[in-house]
């Protein structure tokens, strides 16, 4: 559910769609993180990488290249893990709310 980019949120503040789209997002991966029962060698470092991104939202306005590197650590540590693979997706597609990668 992206909302278009010059929408407000629902809530009637101020807040940043994509910040919105990007917690929401980081929240939904991280539960299903937490609900897998299976332990996997970098789960830490996602469970970290969560976490890092849920402050940067927090924040209010992330940088988009620290949220492109949790987005590649997190990728790294859970992408073989395909009951995850939708939370990621959702997760790579809040970062890329806020703008191309460089190299693109």
């Amino acid at each position: 559910m992206l909302r278009s980019l010059g929408q407000r949120a629902v809530t009637g503040s101020d807040e940043d769609p994509r910040v919105a789209e990007l917690r929401t997002a980081v929240s939904r991966l991280r539960r299903e993180l937490a609900a897998l029962p299976s332990e996997f060698p970098d789960r830490v470092i996602a469970e970290d990488e969560l976490a890092a991104l849920a402050a940067m939202a927090s924040g209010g306005s992330p940088e988009v290249p620290r949220l492109r590197s949790s987005l590649l650590l997190i990728a790294g540590a859970i992408g073989s893990v395909s009951a995850l693979a939708r939370g990621l997706s959702g997760v790579r597609d809040a970062v890329d709310l806020f703008g191309e990668s460089p190299r693109a």
